[in-house]
């Protein structure tokens, strides 16, 4: 490779030959260079200040990259070498950053799948990468932005639910990044992005519901274990995962308790009162599960579509057994702390949703004292 010095101009550039370096005679490490591609860069030679020698590509001539303005650019970045900056070292670093998509495996190979529950990685890794890596996943970690964020969040308006949902998630693995070292403390950027309103479902059943419900499971002809299931939920508040995984182990017919060894909130106590202990006793017991087998939510999705059906619940989901559990709680005067414990939630907030249903155990107790002053009222008149 041949080398020549002078000041490098428009003239000097169209002039070089494949291969050839031109030297600028104004600025040291300044110079262009014509690539066995017939393209012309310019680059920048210095020293780091460990001694270092480097190497930095400022750009292919062609706008924005003429000789002045490259040259420009050379002298500011020799004023960032002469303050113990690196470009060349930096702009590799930048090169070798993690994208979006690495992190996102890596915060499900690391944290979540030693941490989390089967269930919770499933959902994660659909959101990754249902959302996350299409809309993010190319970007270097460090690039991301909180418009880039927001972005992404409102492209997904449509789904409000699963918007939330992902980004709480993103601000989860930004959260991890920061812990890697990929970038900054405090500067995830899913800080400020506001979730779209979400319009929670209550739907609680009736008494006459009730009614209508045990009508139609005592009229099922198929397996046992379908009403059972359904009576086991409504009678206990359990989540559905929890009905269908439950193993005859685990239950204490005497104490009317059944221990779980894991849910969703970890170990749990779901309470067995005498109804869901009855439905226990009448259930066949076939191998280790009360349900026959360990049962998927596809085992009772299409019977309860028809259970409903019967009972003209349409719009009852097997999750809204859970909500009437505790309505029912609540309406008969049980505190929500005790509620949350029958549910098996680990924060108070989680049972505060029930509250506008807790019947008020003064104006109840005001009402009863009222009526007993009113009897004796009313005795004393007719005494006279």
């Amino acid at each position: 490779m041949s080398e020549r010095k002078s000041r490098i101009g428009l003239r000097d550039v169209a002039a070089l030959r494949r291969g050839e370096i031109l030297w600028d005679g104004t600025l040291p490490g300044f110079a262009a260079r014509r690539q066995k591609s017939e393209a012309v860069s310019y680059l920048l030679k210095y020293r780091t200040a460990d001694g270092a020698q480097r190497w930095h590509t400022i750009g292919r001539h062609g706008a924005p990259w003429t000789p002045e303005t490259a040259r420009a650019e050379a002298r500011q970045l020799l004023g960032l070498v002469a303050g113990g900056a690196d470009p060349a070292g930096d702009k590799a670093a930048r090169r070798e950053a993690p994208t979006v998509a690495a992190l996102a495996a890596r915060f499900l190979a690391e944290h979540a799948e030693p941490k989390r529950k089967p269930r919770t990685v499933r959902e994660y890794r659909r959101l990754i990468e249902k959302v996350i890596v299409p809309a993010l996943g190319r970007k270097r970690v460090a690039d991301v932005t909180r418009a880039d964020v927001a972005r992404l969040h409102h492209a997904r308006r449509a789904t409000p639910t699963e918007a939330n949902r992902a980004l709480a998630l993103l601000s989860t693995i930004f959260t991890f990044a920061e812990r890697l070292g990929e970038r900054p403390d405090g500067s995830n950027p899913c800080r400020h992005v506001e979730r779209f309103p979400q319009q929670r479902r209550e739907r609680f059943l009736s008494p006459e519901e009730l009614a209508r419900l045990g009508d139609a499971l005592a009229g099922w002809q198929g397996s046992p274990y379908i009403p059972g299931a359904v009576k086991l939920l409504v009678f206990t508040g359990a989540r559905l995962g929890e009905i269908l995984g439950l193993q005859w182990t685990w239950i204490d017919m005497e104490r009317g308790e059944a221990r779980l060894p894991d849910s969703k909130t970890g170990a749990k106590t779901v309470h067995l009162p005498a109804p869901a202990l009855d439905v226990l006793r009448n259930l066949p017991r076939v191998g280790p599960h009360v349900l026959g087998a360990k049962r998927g939510t596809t085992f009772i999705e299409a019977p309860w579509r028809r259970i409903r059906k019967v009972a003209v619940l349409d719009d009852v989901h097997l999750h809204d057994l859970r909500h009437s559990f505790a309505s029912v709680a609540a309406a008969g005067g049980m505190g929500l702390p005790i509620i949350g414990k029958m549910l098996g939630h680990t924060q108070a907030q989680t049972t505060q949703r029930y509250a506008h249903l807790e019947s008020d155990p003064v104006k109840a107790a005001a009402a009863t004292v009222a009526g007993k002053i009113a009897t004796a009222m009313m005795g004393s008149a007719k005494g006279k």
